[in-house]
């Protein structure tokens, strides 16, 4: 059963820095690419960052230079830490394998303000 649980999200004022966690369980984490996604009300999920089983990282072009994606393979845990926040940030953000896995989890809110 897979579980992906979301959290660390929160209200910051623009250029403030947040953390965000996903705890994963049911997959093999260690062997998956694992992504943070992020979804406004009325517009469609898009990938921000995400990271392969090798670490290599990517980003978004909106998010780069800005967020830095990592893992902890003994944790099965994923990470996201946002520096230099802007409102357009403001999102629900969620972790997963790919753009069309079935399962997401709750997703954790993170709300920049001007």
């Amino acid at each position: 059963q897979v579980q992906l649980v979301e959290s660390g999200g929160g209200l910051v004022q623009a250029g403030g820095s947040l953390r965000l966690s996903c705890a994963a369980s049911g997959i093999a984490f260690n062997a998956r690419t694992m992504n943070w996604y992020r979804q406004t009300p009325g517009k469609q999920r898009e990938w921000v960052a995400g990271i392969s089983g090798m670490f290599v990282t990517r980003y978004s072009e909106s998010v780069k230079g800005r967020f830095t994606v990592s893992r902890d393979n003994a944790k099965n845990t994923l990470y996201l830490q946002m520096n230099n926040l802007k409102p357009e940030d403001t999102a629900v953000y969620y972790c997963n394998t790919d753009l069309y896995a079935p399962d997401w989890g709750q997703g954790t809110q993170v709300t920049v303000s001007s």
